[in-house]
């Protein structure tokens, strides 16, 4: 899981579209698959760390929370229904989101494309 996290910083980093959609979004997200969790530190829509966790001194604006199978099911090249979005997880039982749900959709293009650089990350794809 770490190392798909941090190709998809690699990716999200050398991509001017996705930079351009998150300059303004200064934030730590917190992405939580079963006993693993993640802080995603965001900088002027850079992606500046992955840092794994828990950490109860780490604060963070809002989580994805979710199982492996889900994840690696959104992150299929064509997902099934349901399992396209990150709302569709949440839909379907599979995934939460937590915390300032005003940032998220404040930013959610930018967050969306970002989750979706796994797709890539996960079976080996250049980006477009």
């Amino acid at each position: 899981m770490l190392e798909t996290l941090l190709t998809m910083q690699q990716r999200h980093n050398a991509s001017p579209h996705i930079l351009r959609l998150g300059r303004l979004f200064c934030e730590t997200v917190l992405i939580e698959v079963e006993d693993q969790s993640f802080y995603l530190q965001f900088r002027d829509g850079q992606l500046i760390s992955v840092t794994p966790g828990p950490s109860a001194k780490t604060p963070w604006r809002f989580a994805l929370r979710t199982d492996r199978q889900a994840l690696e099911a959104f992150w299929e090249p064509l997902p099934a229904p349901g399992f396209h979005d990150i709302f569709g997880l949440v839909k379907i039982g599979r995934g939460r989101i937590d915390g300032d749900i005003l940032a998220l959709v404040k930013n959610l293009r930018f967050f969306k494309e970002f989750m979706a650089l796994g797709r890539l990350a996960a079976n080996g794809e250049q980006p477009a």
